[in-house]
C-alpha cells in the first residue's frame, strides 16, 4: 500500500492513498460498481433479504433471488453465511420455485431449539434444534405460507409435507416475520394482508399449526401496500425500558418517493398489538430514497443483546432497471437498533454494527481546521476514494450550507451536507453519474435534524452507495449511485464565512470479497 507521511499540526499521521486497486478477488466483485463491502449476489437479480437468523456460530442471510434473470422473477431464496456480519460466504440456492405451482416470497427463518415442529433430526442426543425457514408460497391466484426444514445448519432444506401452515384464501397475504414469544411459550408470526394495509398476528405451538389472533391497520394509510412486517422488542436507550416497534414496509409513499421503510411504537400482549404514537407525522426509518424490505436477525448470541438487521439497498421504482451487467441488487450494511427519547417522543436510532471497523486501514485525522484548509491537505495528500467511510462533526457558524462533495470527477458529484437555514441534512444525487436509466433515480433527500449548532454525519461509501447517519444515527439516508470508474475526489465545500470542521476522520475500507 502506498502511504504519505503528512504533518497536520498534530504530529505526523499515517495517511493512505485512497485510490482504486486491484485485489486478489473473485473476478466478478471487481467490477466499477460492485460494491466491495455491502452483500451482493454473485449474479443475476436479488432483492428482499429474508430468514435472517444466528445458529451454532453463523449468521444466515437468505434473500429474493432470480437464478435465471437480471430482473425480478423465478423467486427463490438465494444464501449467504458470515461468522461476523462483514465477510460472507456465497452457498447454493436454499429453497427453490416450484415452477408451475408457486414462487418462494419473502419469510423469516427460527431456530427450533426444543423441536417443538418435530423436524429436527439431529443426531447428537444433546442437540434438538434445527432450523426452520417459514416464507409465502405464492400461487396464481393466492398466497400461503409455508415452512422448510434443515437438519444439517442450513446447507439443504425439505419442504415439509403438510404445507400449507397458513391459508387465509387471501390473494395478497404474505410475508411471514416468526420468533418465539417465551413469555406465553409460543410462536408468533406476523405477516400482512398487502392490499388492505393490514397486519395479521398469528401463533402457534409447534410452527405447522398457526391460529389468527388479531389484525392491526391501516394506521393512517390510505394508499399502497404493506410488506415485510417485523415486530420487534427494542430498548430506550439510557433506561431499562422497552417498546414494543412494528416495522411495516411501505411501497410507494415513502418521503424520497417510492418503497420506504415506517414504524409504529405500541404495545404487545402476545395476541394485539396496540400503537401508542399518532398515525400523523409518520415515523420513517430511513430517508434516503434506497433502503426497503428489512429483516432483524433471530436467535442473536445472548451475551450480545443488540438487534440487527438489514435492508435491500433499492426502490421498487427502479430496480428492475439499475445500470449493472452481471448483478443487479444489494443489501445494507447491518445495523444496530434502539429507541431515543426525544422532545417529541421516542423515535428509532440506527447504528452501523461495530464489526464493520474491522475493515478500516490506517485513517486521516484533522481536527478544528476551516473548510479550506481540509480541502489543502486532502489535495496536498492526494488523498482520493471509492471505498471508504468518514466522520465529521460540523459547526455551520453563518454558513448556509455545509458538507461534501464525494465520488467527484469531471461534471461528476454526489452532494453529502446540512442545510443550516432549514435544518436539513440531505443527499443530493442529480450529478451523481449515471442516472437516466430512471426519471425517479436523480433527485436531493433530505431530513430534518434536531440540533443545528454542531453535526455530526458518520458516512459509509462503497462503490455505488452512500449511507449518511446523522448525530449518532438519529436520522439515516441510503442512496444508491453509479458514478464513472476514475470519479473519487473528497472535496467539502460551504456557503457562507465561518463554517468549521470541528473534527474529520478518514478510513479506506478492505474489500471483503478476497
Amino acid at each position: 500500500m502506498k502511504k504519505i507521511i503528512l504533518s497536520l499540526g498534530l504530529g505526523l499521521v499515517v495517511l493512505p492513498m485512497l485510490v482504486w486497486r486491484s485485489r486478489a478477488q473473485e473476478a466478478s466483485y471487481d467490477q466499477p460498481w460492485r460494491p466491495q463491502y455491502h452483500f451482493t449476489p454473485p449474479k443475476k437479480f436479488m432483492n428482499d433479504p429474508n430468514g435472517t437468523v444466528f445458529y451454532k456460530g453463523e449468521y444466515h442471510l437468505f434473500y429474493q433471488y432470480n437464478p435465471e434473470g437480471n430482473v425480478w422473477g423465478h423467486m427463490s431464496w438465494g444464501h449467504a453465511v458470515s461468522t461476523d456480519l462483514v465477510h460472507w460466504q456465497n452457498l447454493p440456492i436454499a429453497l427453490h420455485e416450484d415452477p408451475g405451482q408457486y414462487m418462494v416470497y419473502s419469510g423469516s427463518a427460527v431456530v427450533d431449539w426444543d423441536n417443538t415442529s418435530g423436524l429436527c433430526k439431529n443426531p447428537d442426543p444433546q442437540d434438538h434444534s434445527c432450523l426452520v425457514a417459514v416464507y409465502t408460497g405464492a400461487y396464481k391466484e393466492r398466497q400461503k405460507q409455508h415452512i422448510a426444514f434443515s437438519n444439517d445448519r442450513g446447507r439443504t432444506w425439505t419442504n415439509y409435507s403438510g404445507n400449507p401452515v397458513a391459508d387465509l384464501d387471501a390473494p395478497d397475504f404474505r410475508d411471514p416475520n416468526v420468533f418465539w414469544y417465551a413469555r406465553q411459550h409460543k410462536w408468533v408470526m406476523v405477516t400482512v394482508l398487502a392490499d388492505e394495509r393490514t397486519l395479521v398476528i398469528l401463533d402457534s405451538p409447534d410452527l405447522k399449526h398457526w391460529t389468527k389472533r388479531s389484525t392491526f391497520g391501516p394506521a393512517g394509510d390510505v394508499a399502497g401496500q404493506w410488506e415485510c412486517p417485523d415486530l420487534i422488542e427494542l430498548p430506550v436507550e439510557g433506561t431499562n425500558e422497552k417498546k414494543w416497534v412494528l416495522i411495516i414496509n411501505r411501497n410507494p409513499g415513502a418521503p424520497a418517493g417510492g418503497t420506504g421503510v415506517r414504524y409504529v411504537i405500541g404495545k404487545f400482549d402476545g395476541a394485539n398489538f396496540a400503537s401508542e404514537v399518532p398515525d400523523v407525522p409518520v415515523l420513517w426509518a430511513d430517508w434516503g430514497k434506497d433502503f426497503y424490505a428489512t429483516n432483524t436477525w433471530n436467535d442473536m448470541p445472548p451475551i450480545d443483546g443488540r438487534v440487527v438487521w438489514i435492508g435491500w439497498f433499492s426502490n421498487w421504482q427502479y430496480a428492475n432497471t439499475e445500470p449493472t451487467v452481471l448483478w443487479r441488487g444489494a443489501q445494507s450494511i447491518p445495523r444496530t437498533l434502539m429507541l431515543r427519547r426525544y422532545a417529541d417522543g421516542l423515535r428509532l436510532v440506527q447504528r452501523p454494527v461495530n464489526e464493520l471497523e474491522s475493515l478500516r486501514h490506517e485513517k486521516l485525522h484533522i481536527m478544528n481546521a476551516s473548510i479550506a484548509k481540509v480541502n489543502q491537505k486532502l489535495r496536498d495528500a492526494g488523498a482520493k476514494g471509492e471505498v471508504y467511510e468518514f466522520e465529521a462533526e460540523f459547526r455551520p457558524g453563518q454558513a448556509e450550507d455545509i458538507g461534501f462533495r464525494l465520488r467527484k470527477g469531471k461534471e461528476v458529484e454526489t452532494l453529502v451536507g446540512f442545510d443550516a437555514v432549514h435544518s436539513e441534512v440531505y443527499v443530493d444525487r442529480t450529478r451523481s453519474g449515471e442516472v437516466s436509466f430512471s426519471k425517479d433515480f436523480p433527485g436531493r433527500h433530505a431530513t430534518r435534524v434536531e440540533q443545528n449548532a454542531r453535526v455530526t454525519l458518520h458516512v459509509f461509501l462503497d462503490r455505488s452507495s452512500v449511507e449518511v447517519f446523522v448525530n449518532d444515527g438519529e436520522r439515516v439516508l441510503s442512496e444508491r449511485i453509479y458514478p464513472p470508474p476514475g470519479s473519487d475526489v473528497i472535496e467539502l465545500y460551504a456557503n457562507g464565512p465561518a463554517a468549521k470542521v470541528v473534527s474529520l476522520t478518514v478510513w479506506e475500507l478492505a474489500s471483503t470479497w478476497k
